[in-house]
């Protein structure tokens, strides 16, 4: 009975609070700054990291309670926490239904089977344009009975300014190839990705794209070594580009590759406009199409007809992805996205700058201090982005009492259950039930979110670990986690399943 009581109390205290409206702000008290919890300052000495090194605040998501917090005003790098910025603004303003799109259009009247203009692609920042969207806007075209165009096909990336963020844009690390560099544009076509398929026995590595693209040749010189499967990546070297004397690319593909291992993965490989000709030629062809023209950048001139479009589904369910799964290519492109809604009265800003602006906007709305807070691209994927413990609580609370609680809430990781965190908390009273982002880079180790009492009340909390060696640093970051699911805690009359908040 007493379980079904601490799980009805949490279930209601997740839920939004009536008396809040959009723009009210979060109640504060004064924070006590203490010693660390046992547990968490034992599992920092055992991974042989400083207290200062770790920076953190918990406190309630409703209106009872005392915060209790460690270096909460001191700016670190949040890694993917940053996530949680750009979801809590993005489902403000844009909404949990806003959708990205893509349109095809055609710039003058089909003759028969033969489209004499080209035809254009317009991006509307629409985070599935996968192959087998493109093949159905594609399709839409043959089935209306057009074999052969004439033309070029044009891609329509102006939503965002400028077109192209990916270009002269330094690489974040020294393996650019892989999906979580991807920076999205307005028209990303496949996640800017090649399919690749590396299959080893005990003698070669053989390789293949998927789907196969004319015009490209893999040179492959990977060699054989005694690594685990799931090391693939390990000895891996990011392929070179050779561009043939008949018009053809080779890929050298470079490094060595597991005895006894198949891994299937997706790389940026080319640049997208190469990549978007040969596959937007391909998908043609397979419809039993013609076309001899070429891939361009361009704008959608006056005139053109809409031919069919493609929809993605809501932000709302794609942040499931995104948080869960940490997804910096669907981050960054809703961060965008809030920019693209800020335009109308900017004609001269970036889309980036003017995302920056709309974040800082709401942040002043909710009355959260934004001293020390640096903006980048929204993912976490940044080494400038800094962010305080404070400010993420503040951020979290006001969601928890906004009108998209449930929508954020529902995108979390769940310890020891999904996304990010399916491997960590098995064992704490926190596995199903808390519901945290995880943030990860070289030198970040983070948790924020929401995590449930013994009592079922539902505490903010949020830790990050910035050092050089913060991967070690997980166990303390969990050992907190873990600490407020089995106890709660009050400031003022100590620690424990028996303390009672005031």
């Amino acid at each position: 009975m007493l379980r079904l009581l601490i799980i009805l109390f949490a279930a209601l205290s997740a839920l939004p609070l009536a008396a809040a409206g959009p723009t009210a702000p979060v109640a504060t008290l004064p924070v006590p700054v203490a010693k660390l919890p046992a547990p968490v300052a034992r599992a920092l000495r055992e991974a042989g990291l400083p207290s200062d090194a770790l920076a953190m605040m918990v406190a309630p998501a409703g209106r009872a309670g005392r915060p209790f917090a460690h270096q909460p005003d001191r700016p670190m790098q949040p890694g993917s926490t940053m996530k949680l910025v750009t979801s809590v603004v993005a489902l403000d303003r844009l909404g949990p239904n806003h959708r990205g799109f893509t349109e095809l259009f055609i710039t003058a009247a089909p003759q028969q089977s033969v489209l004499p203009g080209d035809l254009v692609l317009r991006g509307g920042a629409d985070p599935e344009l996968g192959l087998p969207q493109l093949w159905q806007l594609l399709a839409e075209l043959r089935w209306s009975g057009v074999q052969e165009i004439g033309g070029d096909i044009v891609l329509d990336r102006s939503l965002f300014r400028p077109a192209r963020p990916d270009q002269g844009v330094p690489p974040f690390d020294e393996a650019p190839e892989f999906p979580y560099n991807v920076v999205p544009d307005a028209l990303t076509i496949n996640g800017s990705l090649m399919g690749l398929e590396l299959r080893a026995d005990d003698v070669i590595v053989q390789a293949r794209l998927l789907p196969p693209l004319d015009g490209i040749v893999l040179d492959n010189q990977l060699a054989l070594n005694d690594r685990a499967c799931s090391e693939w990546d390990e000895d891996w070297r990011t392929p070179l580009v050779q561009p043939l004397a008949d018009g053809r690319v080779s890929l050298l593909l470079q490094g060595s590759f597991p005895r006894r291992c198949t891994q299937r993965t997706a790389l940026q490989l080319l640049d997208r406009n190469q990549q978007a000709e040969r596959q937007l030629r391909l998908i043609w062809h397979s419809l039993g199409g013609v076309w001899r023209g070429s891939v361009r950048n361009g704008v959608l001139p006056d005139g053109a007809r809409l031919v069919a479009r493609h929809e993605s589904r809501p932000w709302g369910e794609l942040l499931r992805q995104q948080n869960k799964q940490s997804d910096n290519l669907l981050a960054r492109l809703l961060y965008l996205s809030l920019g693209v809604a800020a335009m109308p009265g900017e004609p001269e800003a970036t889309t980036q700058a003017l995302a920056e602006r709309e974040v800082r906007r709401w942040f002043d709305e909710q009355r959260i201090d934004t001293r020390g807070l640096v903006l980048d691209n929204g993912s976490g994927l940044s080494r400038s982005e800094r962010i305080t413990p404070r400010q993420m609580v503040r951020l979290l609370q006001a969601a928890h009492q906004g009108r998209q609680a449930s929508e954020l809430m529902m995108s979390l990781p769940v310890a020891g259950v999904d996304g990010t965190l399916r491997n960590r908390l098995k064992t704490s009273p926190a596995a199903g039930w808390a519901r945290l982002k995880t943030g990860t880079l070289r030198n970040v180790a983070a948790l924020a979110g929401y995590v449930p009492d013994a009592q079922g009340r539902l505490w903010v909390v949020v830790a990050m670990v910035n050092h050089d060696d913060a991967k070690r640093g997980r166990s303390a970051l969990d050992a907190l986690v873990d600490w407020v699911a089995r106890s709660g805690f009050n400031s003022a009359r100590g620690v424990g399943p028996r303390a009672r908040l005031p």
